[in-house]
């Protein structure tokens, strides 16, 4: 998916003022830079779009979190409003501002018994950006900081950006985020580890490598705002976190509109299509090929029944005309069938052999019943289990039971 990350400018923006950012097709790789307005920066169909919040507009806070400020999550359950209560109450003695004039946002995926980081700015500016931006036709979808504070294992990092003239030093570490001119003074004073990386811009790099007397590695402001964009955090919380949800939801109406009408798109489109009809294709032939088979298989019925039998002149219903058939046959030759009042009395005797002896048989269109037979719920259901194998079926009747076999109508 491409990415237009955009660096918000450090004044209250304007139509005509400048935007610098970088454009990105994978979200690693620089594809290019770009600096424009905001009304001229290129928006891409469905592109990803990212402001940063440079160094110099960000202050850090490392806070301990009374217990249960965090509980049902940041932002679940009403919640937002009483960290954000409790948040006001911690800074109100550590920021030169009013609280109620800053912006706050908590570290990504904070950890209830460890204190947390506290990213603020001012929350004018902030929204005067967003605002202009989604004006200008590029919502934005993530707010990310230019730089943050490492990871409790991770090393510290200085980072010297700027021109020749104004250079500036950045030091990221367990302080936080720290910014001073680059001068003999701030670096002696900036205490960094032996093995902290120096990165530094192109124009201001032989300055990195003198103030600190070791190689630095060349980064170039796209590269340090692409690497931005891939941290984990997110600024819009809070009175942002609705926004944060409506333009995610046009972002993704966005998505989908282009995946339905962007050329790029018209190739997938079309294989998806073909897909389609390759199974509908495939599903059609495959019922054809199921319902051939059941027709050849009725068709072998009904050929072995009017074989078998053929009085039988017209075929309804192959297996039970084929039994009746069987059975009369029986009959005829005196041979007892299934369907026989003695064999259906031998099969209940055989599962039901502490049944009470019936007042009456009556067997009438291959039915029998068995009047004055009176069994407890768990014997009728252990006998008709009993018969089912055999073929029968066993029911109450308010004078007996009635025991039918199942194959006939």
């Amino acid at each position: 998916m491409t990415t237009l990350i955009v660096t918000l400018p450090r004044a209250l923006p304007t139509a005509a003022m400048l935007c610098e950012g970088v454009l990105s097709d994978d979200g690693f790789t620089v594809l290019r830079a770009v600096e424009a307005p905001a009304a001229l920066l290129p928006a891409p169909s469905g592109a990803d779009i990212v402001a940063v919040v440079p160094a110099c507009r960000l202050s850090w806070h490392r806070l301990a979190l009374p217990r249960g400020a965090l509980k049902g999550g940041l932002f679940q359950d009403g919640n937002a409003g009483r960290l954000r209560a409790v948040l006001d109450g911690l800074l109100e003695d550590s920021v030169l501002d009013e609280t109620s004039q800053l912006h706050f946002a908590i570290e990504p995926k904070p950890r209830a018994d460890q204190p947390v980081w506290v990213a603020t700015c001012e929350r004018a500016w902030l929204h005067a950006w967003l605002a202009m931006l989604t004006q200008a036709g590029r919502p934005v979808a993530r707010i990310v900081p230019e730089l943050t504070p490492p990871a409790d294992d991770a090393p510290a990092s200085l980072h010297v950006t700027g021109t020749p003239d104004q250079p500036q030093l950045i030091r990221t570490g367990p302080q936080g985020v720290t910014l001073l001119p680059l001068s003999v003074a701030s670096a002696a004073l900036m205490a960094w580890p032996e093995d902290s990386e120096v990165l530094a811009e192109p124009g201001v790099a032989a300055l990195a490598e003198h103030f600190f007397n070791r190689p630095a590695r060349l980064q170039t402001p796209p590269e340090r705002w692409l690497a931005a964009a891939q941290s984990d955090w997110d600024l819009a919380q809070f009175d942002l976190l609705y926004t944060r949800g409506t333009r995610t939801r046009k972002h993704l109406s966005a998505m989908i509109s282009s995946l339905f009408r962007a050329p790029r798109w018209r190739a997938a489109r079309w294989a998806s299509v073909a897909l389609v009809l390759v199974n509908l294709a495939g599903l059609q032939a495959w019922a054809w090929k199921e319902q051939s088979a059941q027709a050849a298989q009725r068709a072998a019925i009904r050929n072995l029944l009017t074989a078998t039998f053929p009085d039988v002149r017209v075929v309804v219903d192959a297996p039970v005309q084929m039994a009746r058939a069987v059975s009369d046959l029986q009959r005829r030759n005196g041979v007892a069938s299934s369907a026989d009042m003695e064999t259906m009395l031998g099969h209940f005797q055989a599962a039901a052999p502490d049944a009470p002896t019936p007042e009456a048989i009556e067997f009438i269109a291959n039915e029998l019943r068995l009047k004055g037979v009176s069994l407890s719920a768990s014997a009728l259901a252990e006998t008709a289990a009993r018969l089912q194998p055999r073929g029968y079926r066993l029911r109450t009747e308010a004078d007996g039971l009635t025991m039918k076999e199942e194959r006939f109508p």
